[in-house]
């Protein structure tokens, strides 16, 4: 029985020696969802190494990774566009868990140094993000074109002479 319970205890405290606290609770990929005001804009999601990850309308729901690489939080470039309305450009960050401090307590120094950080689960990306875009006014209206007269002035050169041939006027005397 004493054997039996040590072995329970022992499988319990290498979970929380070997595995991290977040990367327990929580996760590494987090799905956000992108909105705009007004909604059906187009969007265009690129990682910050210009990779398009998205491209569809607002709203739009997408599944991102947390981190970019060992203790690198990820960091994502948002483009939305909406005729009519000024384009609209944003950056998107992970900001630090807060169950990775639950290493502290649970999750150990290999949980604090290797694993979450390893798993990207020390970071987090924030369920929502909402963009207003600003309208241009006079948007729907057409470009004014003015029309400018304008005179074309053609220069020839080594062109000969044409013959013209002058009549006589009525009221003119012959020559003799």
């Amino acid at each position: 029985m004493k054997i039996t319970r040590f072995l329970h205890l022992g499988m319990l405290a290498s979970v929380f020696v070997f595995t991290g606290c977040a990367s327990i609770v929580s996760k590494s990929n987090w799905p956000v969802t992108f909105k705009s005001d007004p909604s059906g804009a187009k969007i265009v999601i690129s990682d910050e190494n210009g990779n398009e990850i998205h491209r569809g309308v607002t709203p739009a729901t997408v599944t991102l990774p947390a981190d970019s690489g060992f203790f690198s939080k990820a960091k994502y470039y948002i483009d939305i566009k909406e005729a009519g309305y000024q384009d609209s450009k944003g950056v998107l960050t992970a900001k630090i868990n807060g169950w990775y401090f639950g290493n502290i307590i649970f999750g150990g120094l290999i949980g604090f140094v290797i694993v979450d950080p390893a798993t990207g689960a020390m970071w987090k990306l924030p369920p929502l993000k909402t963009v207003s875009l600003a309208k241009i006014e006079n948007a729907a209206l057409p470009p004014v074109v003015t029309a400018t007269p304008s005179v074309t002035t053609i220069t020839t050169t080594n062109v000969p002479p044409i013959a013209v041939e002058t009549k006589a006027s009525t009221n003119s005397v012959p020559q003799q």
